[in-house]
């Protein structure tokens, strides 16, 4: 799996990563630096909890989709609203709003350094 090398192509990118259902090609799109939050008000950091979170969510069977509502980007940092799901049989099994601040890389690539998946619900307070 290649990494996005727009910001603007990141969301499309983790969706396409979970739907391979292999860690390996999930965790490349983070930035272990940074913060998942995979669900309100339980943020990690560091690759053993990014690993963790990502196993909770790959728990869920079904197929991702994220759509970009907006992705802003001021030189090498952009911040994304998106909104995502994963349906199983036409079944929507979790759906949410979130906010992705994405970093690029030395090599031009792009990857995600702050994931609050539920971050932009309106009932989220922190």
């Amino acid at each position: 799996m290649n990494l996005p090398r727009r910001a603007e192509d990141v969301h499309a990118a983790l969706a396409a990563a979970f739907n391979t259902r292999d860690m390996s090609n999930i965790l490349r799109v983070y930035d272990f630096n940074g913060v998942i939050v995979p669900e309100p008000g339980k943020p990690v950091s560091g690759r053993e909890n990014f690993e963790e979170a990502v196993r909770g969510i790959l728990s869920i069977e079904g197929t991702m989709e994220i759509r970009t509502v907006y992705c802003l980007q001021a030189g090498d940092v952009a911040v994304g609203r998106s909104e995502w799901n994963i349906t199983n049989d036409n079944e929507v099994k979790i759906s949410a709003k979130g906010i992705e601040v994405m970093k690029q890389q030395a090599d031009g690539t792009w990857k995600i350094i702050i994931d609050h998946a539920f971050g932009a619900l309106e009932n989220m307070l922190a």
